[in-house]
């Protein structure tokens, strides 16, 4: 089953597009190999408690056109999904201009020198937001569902009466999403799936990539892929008939790789054998790994 990837977005950096009723889009020119076109930036309610969920990241031009787009509103909440280098840095700019507190799960996880080299090691949230906690303000009500996987603070957000979850990074349209330990987990990414395919939303707005108008297909298709991969390496590590690394699996179970997505593709696989060996399914042999 292939997932149906969306990747035909028109919006350009610093325009802002109503994507939802109460919600518009500012998308931030940090397009790469991992963040598709950029990150998007959500304004949530509007008037006097507008709701700026990701700020992105440290970026004066993003940063002067969400201030353009709230101005004459007061920003009254930034809320951060999950502490990598392109959501959460700019939570400081944007709060320093506004006054507005932030919010989001808790700091980093992980310190750098433990694996946690991609992550925005700066940020505190002024207010922490546990699981099924609720954020509100005119108009408009959030609740924060923590979906790690992908790291081990993300929240997807509800917007509640609408059938809308803002998927952050646990579910993007545009690919799928790296998962590298020890902040992603993959058997915490599958839980964290399942998770949302039970909400049964209408409306997905993820953190790379438009918007997923019809999110069962989709959810079903990912879980799917997941779990082929899984199986895939679990197959080459059989075949394999000796200690093999990660990185000595990537060929045989990805294929034809983009040379920039080779490593990200080890870390993801590094998160599948990890899994399969807490199921018992796989033996760590130093930096190698076999069948068990």
């Amino acid at each position: 089953m292939g997932i149906p990837f969306r990747r035909d977005d028109a919006l350009v950096p610093g325009a802002v597009e109503d994507t939802a009723p109460g919600v518009r889009r500012v998308l931030c020119g940090n397009p790469s190999a991992f963040t598709f076109r950029g990150t998007n930036t959500y304004l949530i309610g509007r008037g006097r408690g507008v709701a700026v969920l990701d700020p992105g990241p440290e970026d004066a031009a993003h940063l002067a056109a969400l201030l353009a787009a709230t101005r004459g509103e007061t920003v009254s909440h930034i809320i951060v999904s999950h502490t990598h280098r392109d959501h959460s840095p700019g939570a400081a700019a944007l709060a320093a201009a506004t006054g507005a507190p932030t919010y989001g799960h808790g700091p980093h996880l992980t310190p750098p020198d433990q694996g946690g080299e991609g992550g925005d090691h700066a940020f505190r949230p002024d207010i922490r937001l546990a699981d099924g906690e609720a954020v509100e303000g005119e108009g408009w009500r959030l609740t924060a569902l923590h979906t790690p996987g992908h790291c081990g603070n993300h929240l997807c957000f509800a917007l509640e009466g609408t059938g809308t979850l803002f998927s952050a990074d646990h579910v993007m349209s545009w690919s799928t999403s790296v998962v590298s330990p020890p902040d992603g987990d993959m058997a915490a990414y599958m839980r964290s799936l399942q998770r949302v395919r039970e909400r049964e939303d209408r409306l997905l707005l993820p953190g790379h990539g438009p918007a997923i108008t019809d999110p069962q297909p989709f959810l079903a298709a990912l879980a799917a892929h997941r779990e082929e991969r899984e199986a895939r390496v679990a197959e080459a590590l059989s075949q394999a008939g000796r200690p093999a690394t990660a990185a000595e699996l990537v060929a045989p179970v990805y294929g034809p790789l983009d040379p920039r997505l080779v490593a990200a593709a080890g870390r993801s696989l590094l998160a599948h054998l990890i899994k399969l060996e807490a199921e018992g399914a796989a033996r760590r042999e130093g930096e190698a790994w076999r069948s068990a």
